[in-house]
């Protein structure tokens, strides 16, 4: 029985759908709960800065659980490793529902983060275990254009289900959405990893990393990916003081500017799923690099030009996503082609990259625009984005010339 239902799975290959919708629970997760956070400070009797860790405990644990999610899919397959992160999303999800204090929701917080990223991991990995270097680019620009409509409509579902049914309707409603997930993965997704690496444990994922270290190829894609992301993340710590003290934006109006920015992402992916597969990786993520660059010049000219209106912000941040949508998924594939054989591990390591470099550059925005340099100008901003862009354009140029040599 065991091996016809083996032999059924692998028959089949995932359909775009169900890559699109593992991978998106884990940013719908972290986004749906955000209309709620002021209200949980008085509901647990706690402290703003306790409910913002529900946040920082998230992105933490999806950075650290990426990197050994990887390399255990590389070892026991993708199938077996996504089923039981989408499980441990469910019990997070339920433990959140439930939280009788703070603490218990962050520890289902990181629950969800933790379980929740193998779709993100595995999602880039299973594309590459299917699609040569050049599909690879295609597909998962594909993937991560549906991926992006999560952040884009969660905070907006989050405030309906939160004013009609309470805070805690957020979780019920990811518990049912992430054992909706689940069940189609179990009937849809079939094992893709069928050259897995031997050993596990510390000492197996010690070897898959090791391996990877010593590429260069790999470390000038996966800095590409991660200085990219930068870009975006820089504006995210930043732009709410801007918007807030410098431009007089109300929370609300700043959500539907943002929108600018979301869209520009999703038409940048369109980009790389439509042409990366004729225009190639190498020179696809050198335009998108291009774009970004472009981008934040217009930012810094209009408002050296004393242009302070939100369009001056919004409008060039729809062509930086337009630029990440180019770049990232070229990166990404390229980064899970270098060894073929260890890309659940490259996949990893790279959102780990992803992750960690956003969340410097997110910081170092928020910090420099609190007071520390230049208060009440959208120059720090201007500063940590372009300092992004400079080393993203660096590590794609050194992804273009090692490319040459391997290939």
């Amino acid at each position: 029985m065991t091996n016809s239902i083996s032999t059924t799975f692998e028959g089949r290959r995932p359909t775009l759908a169900i890559l699109v919708a593992v991978s998106a629970v884990n940013p719908l997760a972290l986004n749906i709960s955000l209309p709620s956070l002021p209200l949980l400070v008085d509901i647990f009797g706690t402290t703003a800065g306790m409910v913002q860790m529900s946040l920082s405990l998230y992105l933490a644990a999806v950075a650290v659980a990426q990197i050994g999610i990887g390399p255990l899919s590389d070892r026991y397959g993708r199938r077996p490793v996504l089923l039981w992160g989408l499980a441990i999303f469910v019990v997070g999800s339920v433990i959140c529902a439930v939280a009788p204090s703070i603490e218990v929701l962050l520890t289902g917080r990181m629950l969800q983060a933790t379980g929740g990223c193998a779709g993100i991991v595995l999602g880039r990995a299973i594309v590459r275990d299917l699609y040569d270097r050049s599909q690879a680019a295609s597909m998962i620009g594909y993937v991560t254009m549906g991926l992006a409509v999560a952040p884009m409509i969660g905070p907006a579902i989050g405030g309906v289900v939160d004013q009609s049914f309470g805070w805690r309707s957020s979780s019920y409603l990811m518990v049912v959405l992430g054992l909706l997930v689940l069940v189609a993965a179990w009937f849809d997704l079939h094992e893709t990893n069928h050259n897995r690496v031997s050993g596990g444990g510390v000492a197996g994922l010690v070897r898959s990393y090791g391996a990877l270290s010593r590429s260069g190829l790999f470390w000038a894609y996966a800095l590409t990916s991660a200085f990219t992301s930068a870009v975006f993340f820089g504006f995210l710590g930043g732009a709410p003081f801007v918007a807030a003290d410098l431009l007089g934006m109300s929370p609300a109006v700043y959500g539907l500017y943002f929108i600018l920015v979301a869209g520009g992402y999703v038409f940048g992916n369109w980009i790389s799923g439509r042409y990366s597969g004729s225009i190639g990786m190498v020179r696809m993520i050198g335009a998108g690099n291009v774009v970004l660059v472009l981008a934040v010049s217009i930012i810094a000219f209009l408002f050296a030009l004393g242009l302070v209106h939100p369009l001056s912000l919004f409008g060039p941040m729809f062509v930086v996503g337009v630029g990440n949508g180019m770049c990232l998924p070229n990166a990404i594939a390229g980064a899970v082609s270098v060894r073929p054989d260890l890309a659940g591990a490259a996949s990893g390591l790279t959102g780990s990259l992803q992750i960690g470099a956003g969340a410097i550059a997110s910081a170092l925005a928020g910090w420099f625009l609190s007071g520390i340099l230049w208060p009440g100008t959208i120059w720090p901003l201007v500063l940590v984005m372009a300092t992004a862009c400079v080393l993203s354009v660096i590590a794609s140029i050194a992804s273009r010339l090692l490319e040459a040599e391997q290939y």
